[in-house]
């Protein structure tokens, strides 16, 4: 048998496997497009921290400088996603997103044109803007294609896109931008028009498809809540359409419900410092293991090895100790796995050893990753399905906008504080483990508040 042959037959056993793991080829493909989606919005902001050097050297900036260009762009994508949020609620998704997508690949051309710093960051935050559209479709989508039972599970396969496109990021483009900082640019933005076509051609599901009351089957969270005869909290159950409500009466509304505010704060904390690893990881990989900037680029992509790891383990263990009678798994799981992380990262951070690193920093992206599918599936847990896209782009408001402080804190922290010398990098990443450290603390706090936040959601879809 050829090479050729054998990767063919490789390659149609993995996609067997993949369709066979996700249940069919229509799922499949839905799972697929919408994880690269946020592969494509991962791969820009990583990239941007790959090519931290050759900016610098082009551009004539600092780590401050760089860390404003991450941040304006979230800045303006924290802004755009409210309206979006409410767009979400109200218009064809895969037409809003489908659009979206292509206004980002123009953006990002226009990112690879420009002369100057100003004008760059002018480009950045029209990027931002646009791509504000993905968080509260995307919620929105997977609420209504998947079932409840199973929204962990969907939602790590499609968070393992954001990791390769971090990946992606460091290790392809960052390449390109060792060469040339634009041509990194304008290779992210040719796929994203090829994207927007397959995301137009995904089918709208009607809203609600999955939720128990439609069913006629509670979901196993609703499930657990009324066999454990957990009360809604009345003050809080909706009776009429929520679709009536409006902009600042939903936001009211989402920010009222305990459970909410706590998982919005803690996904908003591990993105702050996740966004602060994607920035600055690659030189703080140069400067603590004495390798170069390449190599530090493969290092991390080894590393996004485990964070993969993580976000396909982290929503299938909640999903699988839900069903056995663990009401509040998709809290508990990602409260323990972020107090993992915290004691992980500190190895990493004060050896000099490459060698040493890898192991410890495997570990802890594994933990640290496996977070997000629990938090972002228990978040449709307690949040009545016609309002999915308005509470997701309010959590998107707030989360991005710690993601927008990230880049400019460390920055600045490592410049001001610290000195921006050969160790400022390292205290900066101690300094900023304290977000993860709080992270668990508020987790611990929303295990008391679910049970009865999902009592209410059931009780305002009935």
């Amino acid at each position: 048998m050829s090479l050729r042959e054998s990767v063919a037959n490789f390659g149609r056993f993995a996609g067997r496997t993949v369709t066979e793991t996700i249940g069919g080829v229509e799922r499949t493909r839905i799972v697929l497009v919408l994880a690269a989606v946020l592969a494509l919005s991962s791969a820009d902001a990583t990239t941007v921290g790959a090519a931290a050097t050759p900016l610098r050297h082009s551009l004539h900036i600092d780590n401050t400088d760089i860390g404003l260009l991450v941040s304006i762009t979230s800045i303006a994508a924290a802004i755009a996603s409210i309206p979006f949020g409410a767009l979400a609620d109200r218009v064809h998704r895969t037409w809003l997103l489908g659009g979206a997508i292509v206004l980002w690949g123009a953006a990002m051309l226009w990112s690879a044109t420009v002369p100057d710093f100003e004008q760059l960051l002018l480009t950045r935050a029209c990027l931002g803007g646009v791509s504000a559209v993905a968080g509260p479709v995307i919620a929105s989508l997977v609420g209504d294609y998947f079932p409840a039972s199973e929204r962990g599970r969907i939602y790590g396969f499609v968070l393992a896109g954001e990791l390769i496109g971090a990946g992606i990021g460091f290790a392809v483009t960052g390449e390109f931008a060792a060469l040339s900082w634009r041509a990194a640019f304008v290779i992210l933005a040719i796929p994203s028009f090829v994207l927007a076509w397959f995301v137009l051609r995904l089918r709208e599901p009607r809203r609600g498809s999955h939720r128990g009351t439609e069913e006629q089957e509670p979901t196993d969270a609703q499930k657990l809540a009324a066999k454990q005869d957990i009360e809604p909290d009345e003050e809080l159950v909706l009776h009429d359409d929520p679709r009536n409500l409006n902009l600042i009466e939903a936001a009211r509304y989402v920010l009222r419900i305990p459970t909410n505010v706590v998982l919005i704060v803690s996904s908003a904390l591990g993105y702050f410092f996740l966004a602060g690893v994607q920035t600055f990881g690659v030189e703080f990989a140069s400067r603590q293991y004495g390798i170069a900037s390449e190599i530090a680029n493969l290092l991390l992509l080894i590393v996004g090895v485990g964070a993969v790891g993580g976000v396909l383990a982290g929503g299938l263990v909640s999903d699988r100790l839900l069903r056995r009678g663990l009401l509040s798994a998709r809290v508990l799981v990602p409260a323990l796995m972020a107090g993992v992380t915290v004691v992980l990262f500190l190895p990493p951070i004060f050896t000099t050893s490459a060698t040493v690193a890898i192991p410890y920093l495997i570990v802890a992206t594994f933990a640290l990753s496996a977070q997000n599918p629990p938090l972002d599936a228990a978040r449709l847990d307690v949040v009545v399905p016609l309002m999915w896209g308005r509470a997701e782009g309010i959590r998107t408001f707030l989360r991005t906008g710690a993601q927008a402080l990230a880049p400019l804190l460390f920055g600045a922290v490592s410049d001001y504080v610290f000195g921006g010398g050969h160790n400022s990098l390292k205290w900066t990443f101690v300094v900023m483990l304290l977000p993860l450290v709080g992270s668990c603390v508020i987790l611990a706090s929303g295990l008391r508040t679910y049970p009865r936040d999902v009592a209410t959601a059931a009780a305002s879809t009935s």
